[in-house]
């Protein structure tokens, strides 16, 4: 029987040439009590797969082109507020628990966790799973934010992926949505340091862990764990989009001073690690250092070297830029 709690909770999950194991599960969450099942088709779903996900009942929401994760996050958690879902648990290929029906029960967990944040009177935008690594790929790391309030196994952190994650929707309509300029890279961060700068926190569930493959294998450098530096492997036009945003975000006010600090001195030592591993070709180092330049310079938008076959497209009616934002 599906669990009563899940009937105010949508699903929201972003495709990207999807598998069709991938495409199995998304089917088979409609079964499990949710308020929708909504995806977010970003390019490569073949339209008999389309048909065979309305069929099933799943709310699929596409413009046939790539409009980045942003704009496909912020699509996903309109239907989701059309569908009168309180709360918004995020999947994609990036990250999701195993299984055909386990989506039920992370949607339970957290809950349950929100609920004790609630209940201590803490008030959070987003709770997460503890990201656990997969095979050959490098899980996400997630800072602690200082000075926040814990409750058990529940610790605030500057910001957390948001695949695998749970977001509230009141808080999201008090925060805003995410920055769609971003295109890809960031876009969880700028988010959740912009909801802390507007009293919601961002919480992982310790206790709660799914496996994150990002990237196409790990790069690493200056020897092993704690003491070393290790990145995914990204294509160049993610890895120049990851920079050019981060870069940029120097100039937000509501990103802490701690961490433009730390990321001046840490987005060098990327950088050069990335330009290693491609066998220091100089066409990577300009297109990094074009990267950089275009950060500094509030360019942003969808890289212009994306592949081909993911057109640049950005929706009309793209947000305005909030009055914090000195762009």
């Amino acid at each position: 029987m599906p669990d009563p709690r899940l009937s105010r909770l949508a699903l929201g999950i972003t495709l990207f040439r999807p598998g069709p194991d991938q495409l199995a599960r998304v089917r088979a969450q409609e079964a499990a009590g949710f308020a929708a099942v909504i995806a977010f088709d970003n390019g490569g779903l073949p339209d008999a797969e389309a048909r065979r996900l309305a069929g099933a009942g799943v709310t699929l929401l596409s413009e046939g082109r790539n409009l980045g994760i942003a704009e496909a996050l912020n699509r996903i958690a309109e239907a989701a507020r059309a569908a009168g879902a309180d709360t918004l648990l995020l999947l994609d290929q990036d990250a999701e628990p195993p299984g055909d029906r386990a989506a039920a029960g992370l949607a339970a967990e957290l809950l349950a966790a929100l609920d004790r944040l609630r209940d201590a009177g803490i008030p959070a935008a987003v709770v997460g799973p503890a990201p656990a690594p997969a095979p050959g790929h490098k899980a996400p790391a997630y800072p602690p934010r200082p000075g926040a309030p814990e409750r058990g196994d529940l610790a605030p952190v500057q910001f957390l992926a948001t695949s695998g994650s749970l977001i509230d929707l009141a808080a999201f309509a008090r925060v805003g949505p995410f920055r769609v300029d971003f295109f890809i890279d960031g876009v969880e961060l700028e988010w959740c340091f912009r909801a802390w700068s507007l009293g919601r926190g961002c919480y992982v569930a310790r206790a709660v862990a799914i496996p994150h493959r990002v990237g196409g294998g790990v790069i690493r450098a200056f020897g092993i764990g704690r003491f070393g530096i290790a990145m995914p492997r990204q294509p160049l036009f993610r890895m120049a989009t990851y920079l050019r945003n981060a870069v940029y975000a120097w100039r937000l006010p509501h990103v802490p001073l701690r961490w433009k600090l730390a990321q001046a001195a840490y987005l060098p030592l990327q950088a050069g690690l990335y330009w290693a591993d491609a066998g220091w070709r100089p066409a990577v180092l300009l297109r990094l250092l074009a990267a950089a330049r275009d950060g500094a310079l509030g360019r942003l938008g969808p890289p212009g070297d994306l592949p081909e076959d993911l057109p640049k497209n950005l929706p009309k009616n793209l947000p305005k830029n909030r009055p914090e934002d000195p762009s």
